[in-house]
């Protein structure tokens, strides 16, 4: 039989053991511990790159998205302005085009009496003067008008027409206009000296 020294011995070897395998698993607990906390912080070292990745390609995108519609923008904008320079004109011509069947009708109307030839004429170049101001286009007023460069433009000056009529306009020669409010003929007239 076992002496009881023999079993004193097999217990503490058997408690050493223990102890040395409960140290071995600390130990690699301890080791199992430190890489986590490594991988951890190496997670949170990568999450603010990712984040800034993430935030980079978002913008990137955004950008490349806005670009690409100015560009569309300014192709359109550009074919716009074409078909108004092509097709400007349109609205005029539409406008025009009734007083042309006038006075189509007008040449083929055989009339001989000049007072109805007048009258017909007058009916015509009102219907015009209509259409144009439907188009933005004003006459020039000169009468009892006091001379003004920005308006009219002096081809004659006449003396002695007293004080009252000095710096006024005496005659138009030549109908000025306007074109939404801006000149595109000046009034040609006689001012008083």
């Amino acid at each position: 039989m076992m002496s009881e020294e023999n079993i004193k011995e097999t217990e503490q070897n058997t408690e050493n053991t223990q102890q040395s395998e409960e140290s071995t698993e600390n130990s690699q607990a301890k080791v199992e511990t430190q890489e986590t906390e490594a991988s951890v912080e190496e997670a949170k070292e990568l999450d603010p790159l990712t984040d800034v990745q993430q935030k980079l390609d978002s913008l990137t995108d955004q950008y490349l998205r806005t670009v690409a519609e100015f560009e569309n923008y300014k192709k359109r904008t550009r074919k716009e302005k074409a078909e108004l320079i092509e097709n400007g004109g349109e609205r005029s011509i539409s406008a025009i085009l009734p007083i042309i069947d006038d006075f189509e009708r007008a040449l083929d109307d055989n009339t001989e009496d000049p007072k109805a030839i007048k009258e017909g004429m007058e009916l015509i170049f009102k219907k015009f003067m209509k259409s144009l101001e439907g188009l933005g286009v004003k006459k020039i007023e000169t009468e009892d008008a006091d001379f003004n460069t920005d308006f009219h433009e002096a081809i004659a000056m006449v003396p002695g027409m007293g004080d009252d009529k000095k710096g006024k306009i005496i005659d138009c020669v030549l109908t000025g206009y306007t074109l939404n409010n801006k000149v595109i003929r000046h009034a040609k007239v006689a001012v008083g000296q």
